[in-house]
């Protein structure tokens, strides 16, 4: 029965106009209507979900739409970064939901599916790069800060926007949609660093609002009926510290990280672990 299920809300997605859906989802959430009906959505989503709210930085007069609060920034010293300049640090809480290497042919496996790096990154010049490196995947619950931090030191050399479509990133998902992650909205922060070499995040979107900013490139936006684009900073782009806010979920989903092959690191956290923003998840 559970199966069968599984099978019909698949079937169901796959007709749905997803991005519009999540695209007025969006726009809802944006809307500032009184603010004892924003408290009391917030009350009854952190019961829902479990959200700490002792750890939230409130806005003096409390948070007026409720995309404002599902961006929160934290309290100040609530998530320390790790002072290991060597240690790769999660750039942002969720679940580990896979850590290891990336495989001959520079793929990597997540929840039984394989991904090869060209296909997530829309990038074949790079992909060598990255055989034998290490790969993490972080997925952030509802319940979650979401705004994603560098996961190391560095300038960011180019941003890439790659449209898609917005699958939810949940057990339905992974089941029944093949390469969900590279089907999916993402946005590609490439990071060159002293200590690692290119680094790359990838913030990968979800059905819901489906949104995703850079938080230093107000020109990057997904899901808003832009077309994507490939922006190379020349020089000019950020020197970004470990733990510097790089971009945002406006709902959803999942990070990864991929660090070439020449880079050996120790992993240090398990699959399926917790983890938080600033902690160290692999060092040299």
């Amino acid at each position: 029965m559970v199966f069968r299920f599984s099978n019909l809300a698949a079937a169901s997605l796959r007709v749905l106009p997803r991005n519009r859906i999540s695209r007025t989802l969006g726009q809802l959430a944006g809307i500032r209507p009184p603010r004892f009906v924003v408290n009391r959505a917030i009350e009854v989503y952190s019961r829902a979900y479990g959200v700490d709210l002792s750890e939230i930085e409130i806005p003096e007069g409390g948070f007026d739409s409720f995309d404002a609060f599902f961006t929160r920034r934290f309290r100040e010293g609530c998530r320390p970064v790790d002072s290991d300049p060597d240690g790769v640090i999660a750039p942002c809480d969720g679940v580990l939901q896979e850590i290891g290497s990336i495989q001959k042919g520079s793929s990597f496996c997540v929840k039984g599916r394989f991904y090869q790096v060209s296909e997530l990154i829309a990038d074949e010049e790079k992909v060598d790069l990255f055989e034998g490196g290490t790969f993490a995947v972080i997925y952030l619950h509802p319940r979650d800060y979401h705004r994603v931090h560098a996961p190391v030191d560095g300038r960011i050399e180019a941003v890439r926007y790659i449209p898609g479509t917005l699958f939810p990133v949940n057990e339905i998902g992974f089941r029944h949609i093949p390469k969900l992650f590279a089907n999916n909205e993402r946005v590609v922060f490439f990071q060159q660093s002293q200590r690692h070499g290119l680094v790359l995040t990838v913030m990968v979107g979800a059905m819901g609002v489906g949104r995703i900013s850079v938080s230093f490139d107000k020109e990057v936006v997904t899901n808003s009926g832009r077309a994507g684009c490939f922006r190379v900073y020349n020089g000019n782009g950020p020197e970004s510290r470990r733990g510097s806010e790089i971009g945002v979920f406006h709902l959803g989903s999942t990070a990864i990280i991929l660090l070439p092959g020449d880079d050996q690191l120790t992993i240090v956290k398990r699959s399926n672990e917790r983890v938080r923003m600033g902690e160290v998840i692999a060092r040299k």
